[in-house]
């Protein structure tokens, strides 16, 4: 098959990063694969250099982009248009939601045979504006129409979709977000030399985030309770892996609490030194306040550690609760906080609930489930 993928930009993120190794698997198994982009702007980092050295065709479209700008977004449709007529695709497949939208109809306008569309987190709850929510709203339930299957990374982002009346039953189908699994089952660098490069002692029980410093990812729900944790948890430390615009604000929040020695904040890296740095964890916590489904918690599993989240979109799908990790009630800080402090002194807890996290996560997170399960839904609507 010729697939072309369609995506807004190629920032260090999960949808993007589902994205590349979905392009990845599936020019490996021999198709023909274009990836269509805007370009990567932002403090978050960029994939594109890994997309272009990965053997298939990449085109960055200049018109594309995250914001609401009408008259991009017009010459981004009839660019896209333009395209797949060049391109002749026998499926396109888009991501995430402005990529999506234009996507779906520019390839209906193209004729297309098959049109898929992946949903990596819904836009339509992300903003505090209603109007803007409702915009979003609109445009999906018009664009579900536009495609023949609508991917989910959770069945809580279908369930969440139809009660919004976006779409029907039949075209949904869930296909959980992949990721290469080797790095974390054997780590290019040994935990105990990462945990040195960090300044990270044996005796210190490290709890980690991996998410930008950002908005709605919830670091500040953990600095609310760090002074007292603190206390309580000599040998406690935070370590915060990746950058965003509220790093400043962050670190002066940080010091004034006398706390600098207890958080390190690794900044951006390059999502292959993700697994090492997983690695060197001991708890991983995602106190995110919305997500499709956080990439960050299959990965602290794949790590072999236990994972602490609130109990949002599809995150419960991604432990075994009580088993693996614990999904609590949504934004209950002090239930996070209870999780925090019931995992803390308890080393063989966490070894069991790593371990049988690992498990889990290998049998539903690997990159071939994904590109076998993706190969089915395209051979499904041909």
């Amino acid at each position: 098959m010729h697939i072309v993928h369609v995506i807004t930009r190629l920032i260090v993120g999960g949808a993007q990063e589902n994205t590349l190794l979905s392009c990845e698997g599936q020019h490996d198994r021999g198709h023909q694969v274009t990836l269509l982009t805007g370009p990567s702007l932002g403090p978050e980092g960029s994939l594109l250099d890994r997309a272009r050295d990965g053997g298939y065709r990449v085109e960055v479209l200049e018109q594309m982009r995250r914001a609401i700008l009408p008259g991009q977004d017009v010459s981004a449709y009839h660019e896209l248009v333009r395209r797949f007529r060049q391109l002749k695709p026998d499926v396109v497949h888009t991501h995430s939601s402005k990529a999506g939208i234009i996507g779906r109809y520019a390839a209906a306008k193209a004729n297309v045979p098959a049109i898929i569309h992946t949903i990596h987190g819904l836009a339509f709850t992300a903003s505090a504006s209603r109007l803007v929510n409702g915009f979003y709203r609109f445009a999906e339930r018009r664009a579900a129409r536009k495609c023949q299957r609508i991917v989910c990374v959770a069945d809580a982002m279908r369930d969440q979709s139809l009660a919004a009346g976006i779409g029907k039953p039949e075209q949904y189908v869930t296909v959980y977000s992949g990721m290469n699994t080797a790095p974390f089952i054997n780590p290019p660098v040994p935990r105990e030399e990462i945990r040195r490069q960090l300044g990270l002692r044996m005796e210190h029980i490290a709890v980690g985030t991996i998410a930008r410093l950002f908005h709605l990812k919830g670091h500040a729900d953990l600095l609310d309770m760090a002074p007292d944790l603190c206390v309580r948890h000599p040998n406690l430390r935070f370590l915060w892996i990746g950058d965003g615009l509220l790093r400043p604000q962050f670190e002066r929040r940080i010091s004034e609490m006398g706390l600098t020695d207890r958080f390190i904040l690794t900044g951006l890296v390059s999502p292959t030194r993700i697994p090492e740095l997983t690695g060197a964890m001991d708890i991983l916590v995602h106190p995110s306040r919305r997500e499709g489904l956080a990439r960050a918690l299959p990965q602290g599993s794949l790590a072999g550690k236990p994972v602490v989240t609130y109990d949002i979109d599809g995150n419960r799908e991604a432990l075994i609760e009580g088993k693996t990790g614990f999904a609590i009630a949504p934004f209950d800080r002090a239930a996070l906080r209870q999780m925090l402090e019931k995992l803390l002194p308890a080393a063989r807890l966490r070894q069991q609930m790593g371990s049988a996290g690992r498990e889990f996560a290998l049998a539903r997170f690997d990159t071939s489930v994904m590109v076998e399960a993706l190969e089915k839904v395209y051979a499904g609507v041909r």
